[in-house]
């Protein structure tokens, strides 16, 4: 890291619980936009008979969230600029804007334009992915070592909490009331969710000098970021190979549309969150690595459990839906905490939208690659041996990731944080 860097530090003292609740807001209003369309849109899709092949597709629309380190430098030059203060709540403004705009044309729009919905939720998601990396930076540099832990868990829990909301109240809305009214409600509370953060990071007053650029070279010059980036990848890959294929498979299975936008909903919400909080705690108690670890023997279990369910028609339903749900949001949800404060820890805060960003990226880069050949491979081999592999894939995952974190897990090196 270079030395004798001046860091800008608040002038004046900052709320952990106050930013911790503008960031929670914000995670939420970007996963709602997520769970219409990583969840809610493959259901609408299949119901209307879209092949997996096609659905498997709506991944790609993650492509600015693999590539958004691209910008991010950019990004983090304007907003801590070498003098004045903070222009994070412009960048926010601005990137919200465009995905209201493009959720308002995308409702006007019927809803078997695939073209169009492709285009408009690449437009979105582009939005998106920029605002996360003002978000990500912003919440690096305001959060104390001893409020990082609540700071993660509003990340992903806001994350799970987004995604029930946007996967589960627009496939209810779409099922009774259209998808105008589905798309449309999306676009209002992606807007009154980001206000908190608008409020609270346009008051940030910065004294002093900032004389550290920004950039990538500076990231993977350091061999935490190198080694994060090698366990994100390991990680997601075991984590989320199978996500985009569970609403799908419910769907095969004879569970309705409206079912399936109430099971993502409630039951997220309720699991997401209890995973994040019981996440937190165990990071807290018992450090990351072995939280990581921990993790993905669950996932691996219900897996083989959803693979079992494919091969014979013998097991309920609701048997298979509280395996899945469990496996994507509680099970998830507890192991991501520890994987989001690691990134935390391993990331400078001089430039922590840029450090940050280059972990999301690579977690962007696995679940764009994985969910495109989900839908190849499950539509090929079945769901039974899809599932299979996928909880093979993660038991493989348990000790590449201790390996990898071992004795990787101290602070990052460079500006101090608040206290």
């Amino acid at each position: 890291m270079a030395a004798g860097a001046k860091t800008a530090r608040p002038s004046w003292h900052r709320s952990s619980i106050g930013t911790v609740g503008a960031i929670g807001g914000l995670y939420v209003a970007q996963s709602v936009l997520g769970g219409l369309t990583w969840v809610g849109l493959p259901a609408v899709l299949r119901e209307q008979g879209t092949d997996l092949s096609t659905i498997g597709l709506v991944s790609l629309i993650a492509l600015p969230w693999a590539l958004k380190f691209l910008w991010a430098p950019a990004v983090e030059r304007y907003r801590l600029p070498h003098h004045g203060g903070d222009r994070s709540a412009l960048v926010v403004l601005a990137g919200i804007a465009v995905v209201v705009v493009s959720l308002g044309i995308l409702g006007a729009l019927p809803a078997a334009g695939l073209p169009w919905i492709f285009a408009l939720l690449s437009i979105a998601a582009l939005a998106t992915a920029t605002v996360d990396i003002a978000c990500d930076g912003y919440a690096v540099q305001n959060l104390s070592k001893a409020s990082q832990g609540w700071g993660n868990t509003a990340q992903v829990g806001g994350a799970y909490l987004g995604s029930a909301i946007g996967a589960g109240l627009f496939l209810v809305l779409v099922d009774r009331g259209g998808w105008a009214l589905g798309t449309w409600t999306v676009a209002a509370l992606v807007a009154l969710l980001s206000l908190p953060f608008l409020l609270h990071a346009r008051t940030a007053r910065f004294t002093g000098e900032r004389t550290h650029l920004p950039s990538l070279k500076a990231a993977l010059k350091r061999p935490e970021i190198r080694r994060g980036l090698l366990v994100a990848g390991v990680y997601i890959l075991a984590q989320k190979t199978s996500f985009n294929m569970v609403a799908p498979y419910l769907i095969d299975r004879g569970v309705s549309l409206a079912t399936v936008g109430l099971l993502s909903g409630t039951a997220s919400i309720v699991l997401g969150i209890a995973g994040s909080f019981a996440g937190g705690w165990c990071v807290r108690r018992f450090g990351v690595r072995p939280v990581l670890a921990l993790a993905l023997l669950p996932q691996a279990l219900a897996l083989g459990f959803l693979s079992l369910s494919a091969f014979t028609e013998a097991i309920p339903v609701w048997m298979i839906a509280g395996t899945a749900l469990m496996a994507t949001s509680g099970v998830m949800a507890f192991g991501f905490v520890a994987l989001y404060t690691q990134f935390m820890r391993w990331s400078d805060p001089r430039q922590a939208g840029v450090d940050f960003t280059l972990f999301q990226c690579m977690d962007g880069l696995v679940s764009l690659g994985g969910g495109a050949a989900a839908g190849f491979l499950a539509q090929h081999l079945g769901y039974d041996n899809f599932f299979a592999a996928a909880a093979m894939l993660a038991l493989l995952a348990v000790p590449a990731v201790a390996v990898a974190t071992q004795g990787g897990t101290g602070a990052a090196p460079g500006a101090p944080r608040p206290a």
